[in-house]
């Protein structure tokens, strides 16, 4: 951010200073279209462009026009992008604070819910049998999604966060170290976390598509309202609407960072507002130029890592400490049959008459 505000002040002192420059020199330079000497002040070949006003001038150049320049990258035809300066303000004022709030709430939230509630509990205790809930294929890709989502989400809270949190701590040079080391690794973990994206969708969506079982969950609370877990398949209401942000979330976040991976090269911003005007009826601006839809990217790519990171809090929980026998079915594949009975209650009987169905088929020896 510091290179970033560097090149905007210097290109806007250079701005200034050609600007003053001319106001200063005119007269001296400007020629009569006749003579080729200076007349009154005049401007060089007759034109009337120069009875212009610097604030006229300034303001056509604020606007964001891009000009036509000699190259590949066509954003530097912008002399001067003023959303640059909104954007600077968000990414370091709203940005940061927003999320800071909205981890530390979840965190909050899951104390306060651990301190009075306590850990769920098998309500039969352990009855000494499993049952097979996630095979190796299932866990592989759930937890290639989840250490690379880890990773992704501590060197991006870094870049939000690095520079108030541990640039007092571990000095200039490391946290430098650090970052860099972060950014690549952030870049490269990113294409490991799409691959697990696909592989958990493929191999999870026909479990987690909404049936009427799910709004008894949710009108219980998955059990804490009205006694006794509600029947579920293999995925409750919770853990599905869990699928479906990490799904969709997931997805946006890698759309986004593939734009940022390769800047000035996707619309997709001004893409998606015109769809959403030509669907919802919204308003939303769609001639964006190539360095707003970098910025806006930042800014969605971020918001929308911060949302899946507080959503993932809440599941680790869930997964780990805030419920019994609920963690061995993503390491060793096999839960109790008493949990499974009181949390999946219709998966289990659909196992038990897949399994019956097969004994069945097989020929007797």
């Amino acid at each position: 951010m510091t290179l970033v505000r560097s090149f905007f002040t210097v290109v806007f002192a250079v701005m200034l200073f050609i600007a003053a420059g001319f106001s200063i020199t005119a007269p001296t330079y400007a020629q009569s279209a006749d003579t080729g000497k200076p007349v009154e002040g005049s401007v060089p070949g007759g034109t009337t462009s120069g009875s212009s006003s610097d604030a006229e001038l300034w303001r056509q150049i604020r606007s964001g026009d891009t000009g036509n320049v000699v190259g590949r990258d066509k954003s530097s035809g912008i002399m001067i992008q003023s959303q640059g300066e909104e954007w600077r303000q968000i990414r370091n004022g709203p940005l940061p604070m927003y999320s800071a709030w909205a981890i530390l709430g979840i965190l909050f939230l899951l104390s306060v819910f651990f301190a009075f509630r306590g850990r769920m509990k098998m309500a039969h205790g352990h009855s000494g049998k499993t049952i097979t809930r996630f095979t190796l294929l299932e866990r592989g890709s759930h937890w290639l999604l989840a250490s690379s989502f880890i990773v992704l989400a501590l060197t991006g809270l870094n870049l939000i966060f690095g520079k108030t949190l541990l640039l007092p701590i571990i000095g200039a040079s490391a946290f430098s170290a650090l970052t860099l080391f972060g950014k690549f690794l952030h870049n490269y973990v990113g294409f490991a976390f799409m691959v697990a994206l696909v592989m958990v969708a493929i191999l999870w969506v026909i479990h987690n598509i909404p049936n009427r079982h799910d709004l008894v969950w949710l009108m219980r609370g998955g059990g804490m309202l009205g006694g006794g877990h509600p029947p579920a398949r293999k995925f409750n209401a919770g853990q599905k609407i869990i699928f479906w942000i990490v799904i969709l979330c997931g997805a946006s976040i890698s759309i986004s960072g593939w734009a940022l991976l390769n800047p000035f090269t996707t619309t997709m911003m001004s893409d998606t507002a015109a769809l959403s005007n030509s669907i919802l009826g919204t308003e939303f601006a769609t001639n964006l130029g190539l360095i707003q839809e970098q910025q806006l990217q930042t800014l969605w790519h971020s918001a929308m890592a911060v949302f899946m990171i507080v959503v993932i809090i809440a599941h680790i929980y869930i997964g780990s400490i805030g419920m019994e026998g609920a963690l061995e079915a993503m390491t060793t594949g096999e839960v109790d049959q008493n949990w499974a009975m009181e949390h999946h209650s219709l998966w289990v009987e659909e196992m038990d008459e897949a399994s019956q169905a097969n004994a069945k088929a097989e020929p007797a020896e």
